[in-house]
């Protein structure tokens, strides 16, 4: 069973609000009831995600930023160059060089030790969707971690 090493961090966790279009994602909440002086309430807090699910996220977030988007911040390097490939025919050609642009940004995520497989398909859903899925081996683990199938539009 893989463990949750110290490396991989933690941050606020997301939740999918909308899939249509460009994924759109807003902070996810816990919610814990407490009493205070005899009387019950009900407290909300900003949601957490540790270990494995924490890169998940991280890395599904620097997917879907477009590279440069956060320079301003201090990340030039930050993000993918995906969206460069939105609008673009489903060939073989552009499966290939959204592989690359996964690849190229897998390499600046420093929680990762290897990327084991990005397999790219055709989209099982539509002809201008393409499935992606990844397989990446966290820093301090021994089990592989599975991301995908998760689908992405070019058109």
């Amino acid at each position: 069973m893989a463990g949750n090493s110290p490396q991989l961090l933690s941050d606020i966790r997301l939740r999918l609000q909308q899939a249509r279009f460009r994924p759109v994602y807003t902070e996810d909440s816990d919610t814990r009831r407490v009493v205070i002086r005899d009387q019950s309430r009900t407290l909300t807090d900003l949601g957490r995600v540790e270990g494995r699910k924490n890169l998940e996220q991280a890395i599904l977030m620097r997917l879907l930023t477009p590279r440069g988007e956060i320079a301003a911040l201090g990340h030039p390097e930050y993000g993918s160059r995906i969206h460069e490939l939105i609008g673009t025919p489903n060939t073989e050609a552009t499966r290939n060089r959204l592989r690359l642009f996964i690849l190229e940004s897998l390499q600046q995520e420093r929680r990762i030790a290897e990327i084991v497989e990005v397999a790219v398909a055709i989209g099982s859903t539509g002809r201008d969707r393409v499935d992606v899925r990844l397989r990446v081996l966290p820093i301090g683990e021994t089990d592989i971690l599975d991301l995908g199938p998760f689908t992405l539009e070019l058109q």
